[in-house]
């Protein structure tokens, strides 16, 4: 069961008769929706004027998602809007491929696109550091922070529904995935600072939970006091193994996963700060 903060969400459940795919649309508030398949979450908006879809998630799961859009609501899919590059999230998106759909990236992201020759529809509309979308009554403000996860991932603020999405760099409820693949990890903490500034009252992201902004802020916490704990360990001379038995971190044990990943998370933290921060090369440690 999802915790939704701050406002009564109603929940449609919508089925596929396969339980390995279960597809599900939840009604957050003045046309906005959450849509869920297994492990991985988008989002969109229903308009009178059309639909802004952000990631697709997959064929099979865009595929579902269209019809839903056109059965019941009945209006056109005018943007579609990549959260970054990766193949779990923006993949399927040539379901929606129409004369009148735009979509949408950061210019890294559909460089990453175009350079690994990935099975999704190129963006043609990219930008640098900020995108204002505009449909009905409704904007849509998208943002790069700088590295984080990926490339060219941004946050999407739904600014009338107050709404953020956010995919893989802020996780609510649940541990941040395993060892921090792909995760920059001292930008992740720089990208959550800046969206904490925002104006919004709850949170979406590509996985796990619904929150709101104290949840940002805890997740936040969580990622600062890890980065430092390990940061601190390996200037003390300490191992890898050390460092996973003086990491105190239990204050976010109810966190999903947390006993799992804990050791991997702080594996992940010094591989980075071993290799991306050069530690491991320094003659002084």
């Amino acid at each position: 069961m999802y915790k939704i903060f701050q406002r009564t969400l109603l929940t449609l459940l919508f089925v596929t008769g396969m339980a390995a795919n279960a597809y599900q649309i939840e009604d957050l508030g003045d046309g906005l929706h959450r849509f869920i398949d297994d492990r991985h979450r988008s989002i969109f908006l229903i308009t009178p004027q059309g639909a802004i879809v952000t990631d697709p998630l997959n064929k099979a799961a865009a595929t579902w998602l269209k019809k839903q859009i056109k059965t019941r609501f009945n209006v056109p899919v005018k943007y579609v809007i990549y959260s970054h590059n990766h193949s779990d999230h923006i993949y399927g998106s040539e379901v929606f491929k129409s004369p009148h759909t735009t979509f949408v990236a950061h210019k890294l992201a559909a460089q990453d696109i175009k350079n690994t020759h990935m099975q999704t529809v190129m963006p043609s509309l990219t930008f640098e550091d900020e995108l204002t979308l505009s449909l009905g009554d409704s904007t849509v403000k998208l943002n790069y922070h700088g590295p984080n996860d990926g490339r060219g991932s941004i946050s999407i603020l739904f600014e009338k529904q107050k709404t953020l999405f956010v995919v893989d760099w802020i996780v609510i409820g649940r541990m941040p995935w395993q060892k921090l693949w792909s995760y920059d990890i001292q930008g992740m903490i720089n990208s959550t600072h800046a969206v904490l500034k925002y104006d919004f009252n709850t949170f979406v992201g590509g996985h796990a939970d619904i929150g709101n902004k104290a949840d940002v802020a805890r997740y936040l916490s969580y990622i600062e006091q890890l980065y430092s704990q390990v940061t601190a360990g390996a200037l003390a001379g300490q191992s890898l193994d050390e460092i996973k038995q003086h990491v105190q971190l239990e204050e976010f044990s109810d966190l999903k996963q947390y006993k799992a990943w804990l050791p991997l998370n702080i594996e992940g933290v010094y591989e980075r700060l071993m290799e991306e921060s050069g530690m491991g090369w320094r003659s002084d440690l």
